[in-house]
């Protein structure tokens, strides 16, 4: 199942990506990657936003870059598309998706469910995973004073990983790394997605101070309170991409 942990390059979190940043400059020099190192590396693109809607993924120029074979490449990209963040078509060839407002509802649903559990269930949370939370928020607010919109969506999901991580269950972990890589597709969607942040980085910082200082119920309201909105947002603008493809 896709939901496995194939690979030790899976989590949003820093130490995954410089892991997939530093095995993707091994790959063409040393030519053994496998189908699931490489799917680890172009999720790392999508969550990245390298890698954006609608990008066609060649199988031969993705195969010399990885220095793996074409069938190992043609692999990676079905499980990719097992994972939701990958379309092949017959006589097309394969691509980045591009969500559809339905893609987005079900990712929500997915989202209230989990991240409030873990939330509510983070009394017995590791020290780690909560200086994790606490390290994700900062990095978005570094990257907004920087006025690096990509990297702040990068760092917001990164904090939101960070929630789910709370309970502890690799499971869950691997599932929601899929689940918000799926959600930087819709994020890539945005005309401005500097401003986009603006909304969401501070209000990450309100769910981590009631969650940090024990007010595990009240991060549970506000968290709530963000997805319908988040949601509500990231669907006008899904739905406007899709009239636009479609007319």
């Amino acid at each position: 199942m896709w939901w496995q942990d194939r690979s030790p390059i899976w989590y949003i979190g820093d130490v995954a990506l410089e892991a997939a940043s530093a095995a993707d400059d091994t790959y063409t020099q040393a030519g053994t990657a496998t189908a699931d190192r490489v799917v680890a590396a172009l999720r790392h693109d999508v969550v990245e936003g390298r890698l954006l809607p609608g990008a066609p993924l060649r199988d031969q120029q993705l195969a010399d870059r990885f220095g793996v074979s074409r069938n190992t490449m043609r692999d990676a990209l079905r499980l990719l598309v097992a994972e939701g963040l990958v379309v092949s078509r017959l006589h097309a060839g394969s691509a980045v998706r591009r969500l559809q407002p339905e893609d987005v509802r079900d990712i929500y649903t997915a989202r209230r469910v989990v991240e409030g559990a873990a939330v509510q269930s983070s009394v017995l949370a590791r020290e780690d995973r909560l200086h994790a939370v606490e390290v994700a928020v900062t990095r978005g607010e570094q990257a907004m004073r920087r006025r690096q919109g990509t990297e702040a969506g990068t760092a917001s999901l990164a904090f939101h990983q960070a929630l789910v991580d709370l309970a502890d269950s690799p499971r869950l972990s691997a599932f929601f790394a899929t689940i918000f890589a799926q959600l930087r597709l819709a994020f890539a969607e945005m005309e401005d997605e500097e401003a986009f942040q603006a909304s969401w980085i501070p209000r990450d910082r309100l769910i981590a101070e009631h969650l940090l200082s024990g007010r595990r119920d009240a991060a549970v309201v506000e968290l709530q309170r963000y997805l319908d909105d988040s949601e509500a947002m990231v669907l006008d603008v899904v739905r406007s991409v899709h009239r636009r493809t479609i007319s």
